[in-house]
């Protein structure tokens, strides 16, 4: 169990606090509600760009990393397709440090058209060796096309096309700080030996006299349901043919999340998996599989994929994946594998939970999630699946009709 005492101040920040007596190290992790999901189809990127730009400097600290390392600390930040996620870590006893850097750039981030110049350079780079340069970088991609055809997750974090972010003016992205970066869209979570009402006082301290300037969320376009299976090729110079298939699946909080994510290890937990052990040592038709869930907040996707080995067709590798899922639905899986996989799942969230970071992140986003509580009963929800709710999912979800299939052909 991670005890937490949780707070909203006047302008609306939500933070959580933990106490950690067994580190002397602080965590502080602030969490903004804007990810990829939240931008304008025209001008996509602007999330992850932001996430740049906000290791620019401010008008009171010119160089945002010099006092983290002044006070032996580490950070860094990601994006996703819904949040931004920053974090730092560092002696307990220069927690203030964290804590003033974070609160002066939520509101004074200084944004010239320089800095924007450099870190666009940076980003289309990015997107080019990553995702346009590098064998298989634009695969995921093009599966996201495929699966969706209106929510937002249809394109990736670092965007559509480098032209977008090439595009973007300095007031465009000033509008985007002003839109997403303000205390009611965050969430500071800090785990640290400290007394929870101290790092609460802390917390208000440098946050509570910022001003909030909400906007109302926009709506979020939401995905129909599928109803026949799609189909795409492409033909790249890579060393191998994959096969990708996609299912639409439940959103990260419903009931039906934890059964998808232990399913998916059943398929692909290691070298015990089905899908490794069958496809791969025993049929020898791939020299590689994954199954995976994207673990969205709204509804996400259940993933196959694997590489081909010479002689395997794509015919017979998406066979294959279907005669795995019709396994699972007539036949479930052994008490014995099932069991193995939630140990597995537990003895991987409490080895985790040993991490001061870890912690704080995971406190942040459960309660981005909206159910904070959830830290302490997830492992709970995974030991409560039954081989029923198995054979229920790989039956209502794992459907043809509901399939979007990527075959990513190597040049001949």
């Amino acid at each position: 169990m991670i005890p937490y005492t949780r707070k909203i101040l006047s302008n609306g920040l939500v933070v959580a606090v933990n106490r950690d007596r067994a580190s002397k190290l602080a965590a502080v992790n602030l969490l903004y509600r804007v990810g990829a999901r939240n931008e304008n189809p025209a001008r996509t990127g602007f999330a992850h760009l932001f996430e740049h730009l906000m290791f620019r400097g401010t008008r009171t600290v010119p160089n945002f990393d010099l006092p983290v390392q002044m006070a032996s600390g580490d950070n860094n930040a990601f994006t996703n397709n819904d949040y931004t996620d920053f974090y730092i870590t560092l002696p307990k006893d220069n927690l203030e440090t964290a804590l003033w850097l974070e609160s002066d750039r939520m509101e004074g981030l200084d944004i010239t058209p320089e800095k924007l110049e450099t870190e666009k350079r940076v980003v289309i780079e990015e997107f080019r060796q990553r995702y346009l340069n590098q064998p298989y970088g634009d695969q995921t991609m093009l599966l996201r096309a495929l699966a969706y055809r209106t929510h937002p997750y249809r394109w990736a974090t670092i965007g559509l096309t480098p032209d977008h972010i090439a595009r973007a003016t300095l007031a465009d992205v000033e509008a985007f700080y002003r839109r997403y970066y303000h205390p009611s869209n965050a969430i500071l979570s800090i785990s640290a030996d400290l007394d929870e009402e101290r790092m609460l006082d802390l917390a208000e301290k440098w946050f509570g006299g910022l001003a909030d300037t909400p906007t109302p969320a926009a709506p979020i376009p939401q995905e129909p349901p599928q109803t026949e299976a799609r189909r795409e090729e492409v033909e790249r110079d890579v060393p191998a043919t994959t096969v990708s298939v996609a299912y639409h699946m439940c959103a990260r909080t419903e009931p039906d999340f934890q059964t998808a994510d232990l399913i998916s290890d059943l398929l692909a937990g290691g070298d015990s998996g089905r899908l490794y052990t069958h496809l791969v040592k025993e049929r020898n038709l791939l020299s590689s599989v994954n199954a995976y869930v994207s673990g969205d907040v709204d509804p996400g996707l259940f993933v196959f994929t694997g590489q081909l080995l010479p002689g395997t067709t794509p015919e017979a590798a998406e066979a294959a994946f279907r005669e795995e899922i019709e396994a699972l639905q007539r036949d479930a899986a052994t008490e014995y594998e099932i069991e193995k996989v939630k140990n597995k799942f537990e003895a991987n969230t409490l080895f985790g939970e040993l991490n001061v970071m870890n912690k704080a992140m995971n406190l942040g986003f459960y309660e981005m999630l909206g159910d904070p509580g959830l830290i302490n009963r997830e492992v709970d929800l995974y030991r409560a699946v039954t081989p029923d709710a198995i054979r229920s999912f790989c039956g209502r979800i794992l459907r043809p009709e509901n399939s979007s299939t990527l075959i990513y052909r190597a040049k001949k």
